[in-house]
């Protein structure tokens, strides 16, 4: 039995009619060949099923047409029920698809992965690098951006790099929650908050900071990492200090839900004795409890969005530093 060859350049062009250099330059990209050549080659490589040589490619354009998705988390966390991950992937993947590009997914939870992940991006082996979920003034996207990577970030950047970035209006989305809770009569609201080393954690306690200010309500804060462990933990905290509390607003979903629970064991009705709202509406807020009241976040137009603007970067086009999404306050019975 014999193995059908697979079609070569050479055959491409005599099907063509065309020399194998104009093949080499359509398939490659290059816009010097005349529309009807470009035609006839883009026949014959669809008649013949021609699969072009990806290396051989990558080294006559420098493209590798292929894009870096780096999440600086463990794991375990990314692929956990906190569906801000797979909505960043998701979102990503759409545009890319689209785009007839390649995802590189990788994961720097620990300084091992950070420096496999600088590696392997300052090698050029990708034509651009997203960074999701930052923390701290990670070195890594400005590094990359001096050496002429196009790189693009979700949240403003913590460090002084000059990177563009796509967010979410943190403070609109938690300034319309204690709004919303105030409105409803809560005078003793306390807060969950995110990590303070992360964008999304600093800019939602800065904005329930401000929404209590304004009203001339005292703060009540405890520090969680947008994990349920650390929201029921939170919540203890703050039963403990503030028993007379009678609104919560926690910073993710995730621990919004820990709170319910945590409420529910102590004895506290919702939202009758306490109020309780969440940002991101992950899908089971609308499952929860009482169904829990929380901040939408367009999740998967953010990934979109990130993808979209590196790509026009990498295209050699100018685009926005900064980019910014509305997010949206769901009413739910929670609170």
């Amino acid at each position: 039995m014999t193995t059908a060859q697979r079609p070569t350049l050479e055959a491409v062009a005599a099907r063509a009619g065309v020399s194998r250099a104009t093949v080499s330059r359509v398939v490659n990209g290059s816009t010097t060949v005349a529309e009807p050549i470009r035609e006839a080659v883009t026949r014959a490589v669809a008649e013949l099923g021609y699969v072009p040589n990806l290396a051989a490619r990558s080294l006559v354009t420098q493209r590798t047409d292929s894009i870096a998705l780096v999440m600086p988390e463990a794991a375990t966390r990314v692929f956990s029920d906190d569906q801000v991950f797979p909505g960043i992937i998701r979102g990503v993947s759409q545009e890319l698809e689209a785009a007839d590009k390649q995802l590189v997914l990788m994961l720097a939870g620990s300084p091992a992965g950070h420096h496999r992940v600088e590696r392997y991006t300052t090698g050029r082996h990708v034509d651009g690098v997203l960074f999701a979920s930052l923390h701290g003034a990670d070195p890594l996207p400005g590094t990359l951006a001096r050496l002429g990577i196009p790189v693009v970030v979700s949240g403003r950047p913590l460090g002084d790099a000059p990177v563009p970035y796509v967010d979410v209006d943190h403070v609109g989305g938690v300034t319309a929650a204690v709004r919303h809770m105030i409105d409803n009569g809560r005078r003793r609201i306390a807060t969950i908050a995110g990590p303070q080393d992360m964008v999304a954690g600093i800019e939602r306690l800065n904005g329930y900071r401000a929404a209590v200010a304004d009203a001339g309500l005292p703060e009540l804060v405890a520090v969680g990492d947008f994990t349920r462990e650390s929201g029921s933990a939170a919540m203890h905290r703050l039963l403990t200090e503030h028993p007379d509390l009678d609104g919560v607003f926690a910073a993710s979903d995730l621990m919004a839900h820990a709170a319910l629970r945590t409420l529910r064991e102590a004895g506290r009705r919702v939202p009758e004795d306490v109020a309780v709202v969440g940002f991101d509406d992950i899908e089971t807020a609308a499952y929860t409890e009482p169904p829990l009241t929380t901040v939408r976040q367009p999740i998967v137009e953010l990934g979109r969005r990130m993808t979209r603007q590196l790509l026009r970067l990498a295209a050699g086009e100018t685009i926005e530093q900064a980019v910014m999404l509305p997010t949206e306050l769901i009413r739910r019975a929670s609170a």
